[in-house]
């Protein structure tokens, strides 16, 4: 518990990248873990047992970020100096906004419809956005180092985020 990490990364010994060795990252969580679980410090002073506890929940705040991608680019923008605005900044690319208004419709309809099929193809849409953007995210970040790109596109994937969430709570059981 005597090291001192700076960041997420460096508290599980791992490079700063977007692109994570998710395998890697549970290890090194693990590791950590049972390093400062507080249950290894019952019988140590009072101090003590604030520190390990603190640690640990410090870990497990660190991995919860890092396992999640949307999390991670908007931990890596944020470590960069980038505020992503997140309440107040909703500015994104015409594409972009016209492609919100496309799956506003689709839900509209399928809603409208109840048509599993139509809840489906949105569904598919949004999980082939989430996997572009975690692409562009890996490029933006890991090679180009574009917070600021970056930044936009996670404000863009918190919308997809939302948008299946709706999905989600409209769509009927099977």
């Amino acid at each position: 518990m005597n090291a001192v990490a700076d960041d997420h990364f460096s508290l599980f010994g791992l490079p700063a990248r977007y692109a994570l060795d998710q395998a890697a990252l549970t290890q090194a969580w693990r590791e950590v873990s049972a390093r400062v679980h507080p249950d290894r410090f019952a019988t140590a002073s009072a101090p003590e047992r604030r520190v390990a506890m603190q640690w640990s929940s410090r870990a497990n705040e660190a991995y919860r970020t890092l396992r999640d991608p949307l999390e991670r680019a908007r931990y890596m923008c944020e470590q960069a100096g980038v505020d992503l605005q997140t309440e107040t900044n909703t500015a994104m690319s015409n594409a972009f906004l016209m492609q919100q208004m496309t799956w506003r419709e689709m839900l509209d309809d399928a809603k409208q419809s109840k048509d599993a099929a139509a809840f489906e193809a949105l569904h598919s849409e949004l999980e082939m956005a989430r996997s572009q953007l975690a692409s562009s995210l890996t490029d933006l970040i890991d090679n180009q180092r574009d917070f600021a790109r970056a930044g936009e596109q996670v404000r863009e994937w918190m919308f997809v985020e939302k948008m299946a969430r709706s999905l989600a709570h409209d769509r009927p059981a099977n």
